[in-house]
């Protein structure tokens, strides 16, 4: 006897399946468009503070968030990974077989924006912010 999921847990799962893949991706977007968007036009306002806190509290938020949630993304696809290793697997359902490759896929995507996000984070913080 076997119990299908609701279509809630579908959906939750599925949600959770494309974050493990694509969400270092979309966080690596967030920290470039926030990242240098922000040191860009808040330099170029001739300015040095973002709605009263220092440009590099803001700019540092926008390296810390997206790394987060990269982090997040990459726990995501190794439970995925864990997950696909443990289920039956057959040669019908090849399903299960292209979940675990887009896990490993994500595994070392994931790992690659984690490094661009926190490079480009120390190149954002350790030089001096609107240099003329």
């Amino acid at each position: 006897m076997s119990t299908h999921p609701g279509p809630r847990a579908r959906l939750a799962g599925g949600l959770l399946f494309w974050y493990a893949v694509l969400g270092g991706a979309f966080a690596w977007a967030v920290h470039l468009l926030a990242g240098w968007g922000v040191d860009e036009l808040t330099c170029a306002a001739g300015s040095e503070h973002v709605a009263g806190l220092p440009l590099r509290v803001v700019v540092g938020a926008a390296v810390v968030l997206p790394a987060l949630a990269t982090v997040g993304a990459l726990l995501a696809a190794a439970l995925l990974w864990r997950r696909t290793a443990a289920a039956p697997h057959d040669g019908r359902d090849r399903s299960v077989g292209r979940s675990r490759m887009l896990a490993v896929v994500g595994i070392w995507s994931n790992l690659l924006f984690l490094t661009i996000i926190v490079l480009g984070g120390v190149a954002l913080l350790v030089l001096p912010p609107c240099q003329r």
